[in-house]
């Protein structure tokens, strides 16, 4: 088996059907298995692959695993030489799995591998990211890389300065679409299910960076991504645990004294942000959108000052 595309879904059942349609038709001259992992939708969507795609292996969950735990079980049964992450708001374009899988082939050095995802109007999507640190903590709490967006330090932990148009060494493969080699995971092992959403590949892109692999962008695959489809029906939670997440990948890794400071700057980020949304709510046509997004910030705020 060439590669083992494993879909994590939770109530997407619409774009999950155009995710494996796309799959389906976009994959030719490789030897491929199609894995979904429903984290217990409520929507129909495991009966959907049922009845529309009985060729997937579908595994059916009781309760949302989250992320990473729901990749794990599906890695845990793939036979693919390489696993390849993708999720379910995506339309696979113009061969991008075998296109990437040449790709790997020829790169053996690289254990992860991520392609060039746009929009649904077909403008860029960027993707890849620094590694977290106290630096790029500070600047992303800060307006400054929206300010300048080209600059290469301001823009450094999104690399906004970059058009996405060439082979690059990056240290963070996005998650929506991320092929990675059977050989890398077995040396360091699968996904950290401490993450429950969100930083579960940052963790990993680490791990395997530190046993001395290459994590490489690759430019000439591309795919769709809507974003945010599962995440956007609990909008205040995700962005609550984001950060949280961001926070538990510097306790992990860099030490009790940098995820202290992490702390303050993440209560930054929050609390920098609460006056401005609180301006876009005197707007009607945006109200409940600034409210809702304010009380993220707040609540955020709190449980950082609570310690949680």
């Amino acid at each position: 088996m060439d590669i083992s595309v494993i879909i994590v879904s939770w109530n997407t059942r619409d774009i999950l059907r155009d995710c494996l349609a796309s799959v389906y038709a976009q994959t030719t001259g490789a030897e491929y298995e199609a894995i979904v992992v429903d984290n217990a939708s409520s929507d129909g969507s495991a009966a959907m692959v049922k009845a529309e795609f009985p060729q997937v292996i579908l595994i059916e969950n009781t309760e949302n695993k989250g992320f990473a735990a729901a990749n794990n079980q599906g890695i845990q049964i793939a036979k693919g030489r390489y696993v390849l992450l993708l999720n379910s708001d995506t339309v696979v374009l113009d061969g991008a799995i075998q296109k990437t899988l040449a790709f790997a082939g020829q790169h053996s050095e690289a254990a992860v591998i991520g392609c060039k995802v746009l929009n649904p109007d077909r403008t860029l999507q960027p993707t890849c990211f620094m590694f977290p640190s106290l630096l790029n903590l500070c600047l992303s709490s800060t307006y400054l890389y929206k300010i300048f967006p080209r600059n290469r330090f301001f823009g450094r932990e999104r690399m906004s300065w970059w058009n996405r148009d060439d082979v690059r060494q990056v240290d963070v493969v996005t998650g929506c679409f991320m092929l990675v080699r059977r050989e890398a995971i077995d040396q360091v092992g699968m996904m950290d299910e401490d993450f429950f959403m969100y930083a579960e590949e940052t963790d990993w892109c680490w791990r395997l960076k530190k046993a001395g692999w290459q994590n490489l962008f690759y430019p000439d695959a591309q795919i769709i991504h809507l974003g945010g489809q599962s995440s956007k029906q609990v909008r205040v939670a995700m962005t609550i645990q984001l950060r949280r997440a961001i926070l538990q990948f510097m306790k992990q890794n860099h030490g009790v004294i940098n995820y202290g400071i992490a702390k303050i700057l993440v209560l930054m980020f929050f609390v920098l942000r609460i006056p401005y949304w609180l301006c876009v709510a005197a707007k009607p046509a945006q109200r409940r959108r600034a409210l809702d997004t304010a009380s993220a910030y707040w609540q955020g705020s709190r449980a950082v000052l609570m310690g949680k």
